[in-house]
């Protein structure tokens, strides 16, 4: 027999306003095959790795097996699909575990876009479809130890030709997959020119080091790592020929931060979906508490929080596809979902009461990891300067 408040349930789902009704069905398929795999062999594994402090390697070669890498590059064995896609894609993996889509979007993201964008035909040519098949793993080195903001116009990393090599020194902090990737995109300042360059540094080049970052409350899947340059000697030929200041780096930044926008939703999305089945299977009182008045005031906030974050995402991936992103577009997505996802995990752990930081439920790993989305790729400070100063015409960042 059923117990009272048990009834035919509707289905879970955080896409009240079917946004994916607006993908074509090659689209949709996709995101289907990325959702399967992420609930097949990704989730049954994340909470021990996590746990650990380990990241499986073993789901690399399966992620190949997907094609999803370097969804919106054109040649070099990439799909060559809308922007939008990458944007479903980040949803997706991070629905599941937002430490494996930062592993995802550090190398098809920023570590391939840099390349692809920034590198010479022959430099791409040599790392892109090795990368796109996994072959070879990336990193992106741009934060530093005592720069994180202010890397623009403060990067201590500095370069030097030598008339034969390009030295380097100098150190980068928080670097994503950089104590087991294949290739590095280092930043560097030229002590001639003063201006930005980039370098793509290989695990085996002299004087590269890395030291993995231990005891992290968030992203505990992703290796980062501090990186240590000791006059690293790095080829002309391994120089990024199309990156010649901090505009270079900035449009790759430009590209991959509506990626990070998805990624807070995909970890809200995670959250309420966690806590929408507790609360369906939970009882209290003789009933299922998603029954009750505050627990459903919850969800829908939750979920109003989560539609909004959605939809904005999906019109900021059309502009993107329609060459219409800027700085600030990226930026206030950034600002709103990162700060939106917090009021979801927060939400999502409330309902689940005590359970709530038990591993086991998932909702405390994406409490955790979107404390992690919410500072990188600018924090929600800087990114709202940004827009700031595009609404204002007045710049309010320190000179």
């Amino acid at each position: 027999k059923r117990k009272k408040g048990q009834h035919d349930l509707p289905p879970i789902d955080g896409d009240f306003y079917n946004l994916d009704l607006k993908l074509t069905p090659k689209q949709r398929e996709i995101q289907l095959k990325v959702r399967n795999f992420m609930e097949d062999e990704i989730r049954p594994l994340v909470n021990e790795y996590w746990k650990k402090d380990q990241f499986p390697f073993e789901v690399i070669e399966k992620f190949r097996d997907l094609n999803i890498v370097g969804v919106p590059y054109e040649g070099y064995g990439c799909p060559n699909l809308p922007f939008l896609m990458e944007g479903i894609i980040a949803q997706e993996i991070a629905r599941v575990d937002v430490s494996i889509s930062t592993f995802f979007g550090v190398h098809s993201g920023l570590a391939m876009g840099s390349i692809y964008l920034c590198g010479s035909e022959e430099q791409k040519q040599e790392w892109l479809p090795k990368m796109q098949q996994m072959e070879k793993i990336g990193a992106f080195g741009l934060t530093e130890p005592n720069v994180g903001s202010g890397v623009a116009g403060g990067m201590e990393t500095t370069c030097k030709f030598d008339g034969e090599n390009w030295v380097i020194n100098g150190q980068k902090k928080w670097i994503g997959n950089a104590t087991f990737a294949d290739v590095t995109i280092i930043w560097a300042r030229d002590e001639d020119s003063n201006r930005v360059k980039g370098f793509l540094v290989r695990k085996e080049n002299p004087g590269f080091k890395t030291e993995k970052i231990k005891d992290k409350m968030a992203l505990r899947i992703v290796q980062n790592a501090i990186i240590t340059l000791t006059d690293c000697k790095v080829p002309e030929s391994d120089r990024l020929q199309n990156a010649n200041s901090f505009k270079d780096t900035a449009n790759v930044l430009r590209m991959t931060r509506a990626g990070v926008a998805w990624q807070a939703v995909g970890c809200a999305r995670g959250a309420y979906e966690s806590a929408l089945k507790y609360t369906k299977k939970r009882e209290q009182f003789g009933r299922p508490i998603a029954s009750f008045q505050l627990i459903q005031d919850h969800l829908v906030e939750m979920l109003s929080n989560l539609t909004a974050m959605q939809t904005l995402c999906f019109r900021l991936s059309e502009m993107q596809d329609e060459n219409m992103l800027t700085d600030e577009h990226a930026s206030l997505a950034k600002v709103y979902c990162s700060m939106r996802m917090r009021d979801v995990v927060s939400r999502a752990r409330e309902v689940l009461g005590g359970n709530g930081i038990l591993l086991e439920y998932d909702v405390a790993r994406f409490v955790a990891d979107a404390e992690a989305i919410y500072s990188y790729e600018g924090t929600k400070e800087i990114n709202s300067l940004i827009v700031g100063r595009a609404i204002t015409g007045y710049s309010a960042f320190v000179n």
